[in-house]
């Protein structure tokens, strides 16, 4: 049996990715050796799911972020520079990404190196680490893709993308490293000789199907039936009734307008709504503003078990975020997305081009673009067709199970 780790970031959404938890899992299933690595806030998470975890100091996250100041009082292309920039400082602020690679060194002196170390697709420790320890490197949740064309790239992306590179570099020496798992292009970015696996599917990719590079394998993926009860508002709900889920996932938690506005459309469109605020502190007189412009009914929570209410949900409001839209994709649910950062425009871009939903800007939803898009696309034979045939069509591609299968063939 063969040992492996799984590093990620310190932050829920990031154990998810489509599958990513629940490849551990069918590993462990399998009797394999397998740890999860991260700081220990996430510790009881992975209690609860059964996999054995390994706190470090650092993972070389940056979270939380500093406070953002107020982008509407600066000049737009210093506001994009800004939000580039902190992009990149959340993961390869080189001290950060440092600690996190010293960490990982110092855990397999204590714990013997693994055999593969498995990533999110995010966390430049993890790929520093896995050189430095000379063992295969494995990306879950992201396909490898070929590099960028840099004129193609805004100003700011190829500033960022050089500064990139010189940090990359700096880190390298300090350990002695080659950078063998990072992309050398304009716009650097972890990357796996190895395998990158996706819990999407090729069709999913389909715009950018001439940029993926072959050790990427689409795996799909399927709910898991829940083996607990309900949660008991969930029960005392009438079976009958549609729902309508909105959430912004676990970091993006502070746009309480758009809480309020999605579950007015809902509302009107005929859903009972299930509003999901996350856990980030909301300052009470805050909560009771967006209590008050909820609809009558409304179910306001921190956070609800998708295995349960999904099955129950017939449409869904959301940021974009990654294991969100998988998992309305895989519940065969028509979703809005309505994106706020990083990987979520490329993921609500291809909600759109599947044609399972919509693709809406902040200014949209400011002019009633939820309630028309919510009353659109549950309204659309073929939008309801869509998200049937493509849960099937990602059902038929094995998910988490063909995922352990293919980290069971890596060459260690």
């Amino acid at each position: 049996m063969a040992k492996f780790w799984f590093i990620s970031a310190p932050l829920f959404g990031h154990l998810d990715w489509g599958g990513f938890l629940k490849t551990a899992q069918a590993l462990r299933r399998r009797g394999h050796d397998v740890t999860w690595v991260s700081e220990k806030a996430i510790g009881g998470a992975l209690a609860q799911a059964g996999v054995p975890f390994a706190p470090v100091r650092r993972t070389g996250w940056l979270w939380p972020p500093p406070p953002a100041p107020d982008l509407s009082a600066i000049p737009p292309q210093e506001a994009v520079n800004l939000r580039y920039r902190r992009a990149l400082d959340t993961w390869l602020s080189e001290n950060l990404v440092g600690e996190g690679v010293e960490a990982l060194l110092e855990l397999a002196g204590d714990l013997g190196k693994p055999d593969v170390i498995v990533t999110d697709p995010f966390l430049s420790a993890a790929a520093l680490a896995a050189e430095a320890l000379d063992v295969p490197l494995v990306v879950c949740g992201w396909p490898a893709m070929r590099d960028l064309n840099a004129d193609d790239l805004f100003p700011v992306q190829q500033t960022l993308g050089h500064e990139s590179q010189e940090r990359i570099a700096r880190l390298c020496a300090r350990f002695g490293l080659g950078g063998a798992n990072f992309a050398k292009g304009p716009t650097p970015s972890i990357l796996s000789s190895h395998r990158h696996i996706s819990y999407f599917s090729l069709l999913w990719y389909q715009a950018e199907a001439d940029s993926l590079l072959p050790q990427t394998l689409f795996v799909g993926g399927s709910p898991t039936p829940p083996v607990d009860p309900p949660p008991s508002w969930l029960a005392d709900i009438p079976p009958e009734t549609p729902l309508a889920l909105v959430t912004l996932g676990s970091v993006f938690t502070g746009d309480l307008g758009f809480f309020s506005w999605a579950a007015q459309a809902a509302a009107r469109a005929g859903y009972l709504p299930v509003v999901v605020i996350g856990w980030n502190p909301v300052a009470p007189e805050r909560k009771a503003e967006l209590k008050a412009a909820l609809p009558p009914g409304t179910r306001l929570l921190n956070w609800v078990p998708f295995d349960h209410v999904l099955p129950r949900v017939r449409l869904m409001f959301h940021h974009g975020g990654m294991g969100t839209t998988h998992a309305a994709i895989i519940h065969g649910i028509p979703q809005i997305a309505v994106p706020h950062a990083a990987d979520q425009r490329g993921n609500a871009r291809r909600i759109a081009q599947a044609k399972v939903g919509l693709n809406l800007s902040a200014l949209e939803v400011q002019h009633g673009g939820l309630l028309d898009g919510a009353r659109a696309i549950t309204a659309s034979a073929r939008v309801l067709q869509n998200v049937r045939d493509l849960a099937a069509a990602f059902a038929a591609l094995g998910g988490p199970e063909r995922a352990a299968d293919a980290l069971e063939t890596i060459k260690v």
